[in-house]
C-alpha cells in the first residue's frame, strides 16, 4: 500500500502549476480582402486538394510519383520523425522510472559458517515533482517544435507540387518554342530559296542574299537553343519527380493543353485563408514553442523537489524471500532552491521573452507575405486575359503583313528589307504569345500556392 501511495502521490503532484504566459494568436496584419476583391465564400472547397486543381492527368501522374519519389519531401518527413522522438524524450520527465531489482549474497567464516541474504525492491530513482510545471512546458515546447516540422513538411510538399507542376509547363513552353524555331527555320528557308532564285534572275541584290541568309541562320541558331532548353526541362522534371519519366507523361506543346490542365482559383477569396498556409501554421507552432519556453524559464526561479524512494522485501535466505521476508522501504525527499545562479535565470528569462517576440514578428511577417504573393497574382491575372487577347489579334496581323510583303517581293512590287522586318515581328510576337501562355499556367499555380494550396 506504502508503494502505491508514493507512486500516486508523485503522479499527481506533476505539473500541478504552469508559469507559460497566456497564449493569444497575433491578429492578421493585413485586410480582410485583396484590393479589388469581395469575399463569397466558394473558393475553400476548390482548394481542399491538388487533384482537383492539376486538371491533366499526365500532371497528375507526374506529381504523384513526386510526392512519393521526391528526396527533399523524404528528408522533411525524416525531420518530423526526429522532432516528435524528441517530444517523446520530454514527455517522458514528466513521469517517475520505476526500476525493479532482486539481490541476493552468500558468505562463507569459518565460526559462523555459510550465511545469507536476500532482497527484492522496487524504486523510484530521482523523479522531478514537476511543481511549477518546468518539465511540463519544456514538453509542450518540444510537442510545438514537433508540429512545426509537421507543417515545415507540408510547405516542402506544397511547394514541390507547384514546382513539379511549373517545370512540366516549362517543358511544354519551350516545346512551343522549339516548334515555332522549327517552323520559321523552314519558313527563312523558303525565303532564302526565293532570293537565290531572284539573284541568280538578277532581280536581287547580294544584300538580300545577306539579309535572308541572316534570318536564315539566327533561326537554326534558336532551334539548337531551344533543343538544349528543352533536355534542360526534362532533367530538371526528372529531379523533382525523383525518377525517370516516360515520354507519354511529358506535354507537347503549349496550345496543345487543355484550358483547364491547371484550374483556376475562383475570384473572391477571404484573405483569411492565409491561416492555413504551411508556413503560416509553422511560424505559429514555433511561437507557441517559444511561448512554453517562457514557461519552462520562469520554473527556473522556482524550487525543485526530487523524490528518490523505495519499498520492497528482504530475507535471510533467497528461498523465504517472498513469504517469511520483512518489509523494506526508503524515502528520500530532496528540497532545492535557487539562491544565486549568476544571473543565468534571468537572462534566460529575457531571451526566452526575446525569442517570442521575435516570432511573433516572424508569424506576422508570414501572413503579408503571404498577402503579397496573392495580391500580386491576382493583380497579373487581372489584366493577364485582356492582354493575351490582344496579343493573338497581334500575331494575327504580322502574319497577315509578312504575307502581303512577302507575295509583294515575289512579284517583284516589294522590297525584302520590308519581308525581313515583317518576318522578325512576326517571330517575336509568337514568342511573346507563348511567354503569356506560360504566365497564364504559372499565374494559376502561384495563385493556387499563395492561398495554400491543398493536401
Amino acid at each position: 500500500m506504502y508503494r502505491i501511495s508514493v507512486i500516486a502521490l508523485s503522479m499527481m503532484l506533476a505539473g500541478c502549476l504552469s508559469l507559460d504566459p497566456d497564449y493569444q494568436r497575433p491578429a492578421a496584419p493585413v485586410p480582410a480582402t485583396w484590393p479589388g476583391q469581395n469575399p463569397d465564400g466558394s473558393a475553400p472547397a476548390v482548394l481542399s486538394n491538388w487533384q482537383q486543381v492539376m486538371g491533366d492527368s499526365r500532371l497528375k501522374t507526374v506529381v504523384a510519383r513526386a510526392l512519393a519519389s521526391n528526396r527533399d519531401l523524404r528528408k522533411a518527413i525524416s525531420d518530423i520523425e526526429q522532432a516528435k522522438a524528441l517530444y517523446g524524450e520530454e514527455r517522458a520527465s514528466l513521469f517517475p522510472t520505476l526500476n525493479a531489482g532482486l539481490t541476493s549474497t552468500r558468505s562463507r567464516t569459518t565460526d559462523a559458517g555459510v550465511t545469507g541474504s536476500a532482497e527484492a525492491s522496487g524504486s523510484v530513482s530521482s523523479f522531478e515533482i514537476d511543481l511549477f510545471g518546468h518539465n511540463r512546458s519544456l514538453s509542450r515546447a518540444a510537442k510545438e517544435t514537433w508540429l512545426a516540422s509537421e507543417f515545415t513538411a507540408q510547405n516542402t510538399r506544397l511547394t514541390l507540387i507547384a514546382e513539379t507542376a511549373t517545370a512540366w509547363v516549362t517543358l511544354a513552353a519551350d516545346n512551343s518554342n522549339l516548334q515555332l524555331a522549327q517552323e520559321t527555320m523552314i519558313s527563312a528557308g523558303k525565303t532564302l530559296e526565293i532570293t537565290k532564285r531572284r539573284q541568280a534572275a538578277g532581280v536581287a541584290d547580294g544584300t538580300d542574299m545577306n539579309e535572308a541568309m541572316t534570318v536564315y541562320q539566327s533561326a537554326r541558331a534558336s532551334v539548337a537553343s531551344y533543343q538544349t532548353l528543352v533536355a534542360q526541362d526534362r532533367n530538371a522534371l526528372t529531379l523533382l519527380a525523383g525518377e525517370s519519366l516516360p515520354d507519354s507523361l511529358l506535354p507537347g506543346p503549349l496550345d496543345k493543353l487543355n484550358d483547364n490542365a491547371i484550374t483556376l482559383v475562383p475570384a473572391g477569396v477571404s484573405s483569411s485563408l492565409l491561416l492555413r498556409r504551411p508556413d503560416v501554421q509553422e511560424a505559429e507552432h514555433s511561437l507557441k514553442s517559444a511561448n512554453a519556453d517562457i514557461g519552462a524559464a520562469r520554473a527556473n526561479f522556482f524550487p525543485t523537489l526530487s523524490l528518490t524512494s523505495s519499498a520492497g522485501v528482504a530475507s535471510g535466505s533467497l528461498s523465504s524471500l517472498f513469504s517469511h521476508g520483512a518489509n523494506v522501504w526508503s524515502f528520500a525527499p530532496s528540497l532545492s532552491l535557487p539562491l544565486f545562479a549568476g544571473g543565468t535565470n534571468v537572462a534566460a528569462l529575457k531571451y526566452a521573452e526575446a525569442e517570442k517576440q521575435g516570432l511573433i514578428a516572424a508569424y506576422e511577417k508570414a501572413i503579408q507575405s503571404g498577402f503579397k504573393d496573392v495580391a500580386d497574382a491576382l493583380a497579373r491575372r487581372a489584366t493577364l486575359s485582356e492582354q493575351m487577347d490582344a496579343q493573338r489579334e497581334y500575331v494575327a496581323a504580322a502574319q497577315r503583313s509578312l504575307d502581303l510583303s512577302l507575295h509583294g517581293y515575289q512579284a517583284g512590287s516589294g522590297d525584302y528589307l520590308t519581308v525581313l522586318t515583317n518576318q522578325r515581328t512576326l517571330w517575336s510576337a509568337q514568342l511573346e504569345l507563348i511567354a503569356l501562355q506560360q504566365t497564364d499556367y504559372d499565374n494559376r499555380i502561384t495563385l493556387w500556392q499563395s492561398l495554400g494550396g491543398g493536401s
